[in-house]
């Protein structure tokens, strides 16, 4: 064998083991079951041309004013003297005033025996 011949022996036994190496072709065959094909998404460019806006504008609905006087809160009677008492709440007893007092001052009421101290309410 000549130094040629060799060679050329060893270089298709090696391209024949490196072809034997490579992977094997994918199986490229229908198995069944559901296919799913999307369309391309397309996206449209701006426009070129705006739309230039309204020459006339609609006016603002008309203003409302304040409601009438019969729809106000009425007036506030919480400020001025207390009203005056009515009664005297003596413990178990309760008598009327004899004369006006403020609501919250002392006051006596006539009992069996004698005076008994109490609150004007």
């Amino acid at each position: 064998m000549t130094p040629t011949r060799s060679a050329r022996i060893r270089l298709v036994l090696l391209a024949v083991a490196a072809a034997m190496l490579l992977p094997a072709a994918a199986q490229a065959y229908w198995r069944g079951g559901v296919f799913f094909a999307f369309p391309p998404i397309y996206v449209a460019p701006p426009p070129a041309y705006y739309y230039p806006p309204p020459a006339y504008y609609y006016p603002p609905p008309p203003a409302y004013g304040a409601p009438p006087s019969a729809y106000a809160a009425p007036p506030d009677t919480s400020s001025g003297p207390p009203a005056p008492a009515q009664a005297c709440y003596a413990g178990p007893w309760v008598c009327s005033l004899d004369r006006a007092t403020a609501s919250g001052d002392s006051c006596s009421c006539a009992a069996n025996g004698g005076r008994v101290w109490g609150r004007a309410r």
